[in-house]
């Protein structure tokens, strides 16, 4: 079956929505904390992030247009700090829920039951009930200005594992599946994961 763009154009916001995220394949999906200048933790659900560098370790996400999502971008520009919780099973219905456009005076983690985890020096929120979870202090943000989106580069700061003897290698390689971390696809679709093997570093 051939889609041209011209069909892809034809279809409903929902239907080609479902389609393209569908397309590039699974993805992770975190909750992202934040704070509110007034205070208010804020947490919403990403399945963009992706892997920028080790050395610094830097980590970029992809934010919507801020008239669509504008609370974590805009308490990532006023704060500097942010938080990346991996999602698991038991969570993943509340985790969804965070993508609800709640008003900047709600609380997300009170709206879907999730827990606060305050951390020393770290100005923003982690998700208690996440198992792997990690701050990031901001370092660039980069307009798309082909969909008014935004490009978010952070360093992370500071990481934390719970039975990380369980489920890290010795090379420092990080079994997350044993951790229970989820993956997605599309915008509703969430997935557990599997090992399948780690070849060696391949050279010609």
């Amino acid at each position: 079956m051939h889609f041209p763009s011209s069909t892809i154009s034809s279809w409903s916001r929902f239907y080609r929505a479902n389609f393209i995220n569908t397309l590039s394949g699974f993805k992770s999906a975190s909750l992202v904390g934040t704070t509110h200048p007034s205070g208010i933790y804020n947490l919403a659900i990403f399945s963009n992030i992706v892997h920028i560098g080790a050395d610094p370790a830097l980590v970029g996400m992809v934010n919507r247009p801020r008239e669509a999502a504008p609370h974590t971008l805009a308490n990532i520009e006023n704060s500097g700090i942010y938080t990346i919780n991996h999602i698991h099973q038991n969570i993943i219905k509340a985790a969804h829920q965070t993508s609800a456009k709640y008003p900047e005076t709600i609380s997300e983690f009170d709206a879907v039951g999730l827990t606060p985890l305050l951390a020393d020096g770290i100005a923003a929120p982690f998700v208690k009930e996440s198992k792997v979870r990690y701050a990031i202090k901001l370092r660039e943000i980069i307009p798309i200005t082909l969909n008014n989106t935004f490009f978010i580069i952070g360093e992370i700061t500071d990481i934390f594992i719970e039975n990380h003897d369980e489920i890290m290698d010795e090379d420092g390689f990080i079994h997350i599946e044993k951790a229970g971390s989820i993956t997605s696809l599309g915008i509703d679709g969430y997935y557990q994961s599997e090992v399948i093997e780690r070849f060696p570093y391949a050279k010609p």
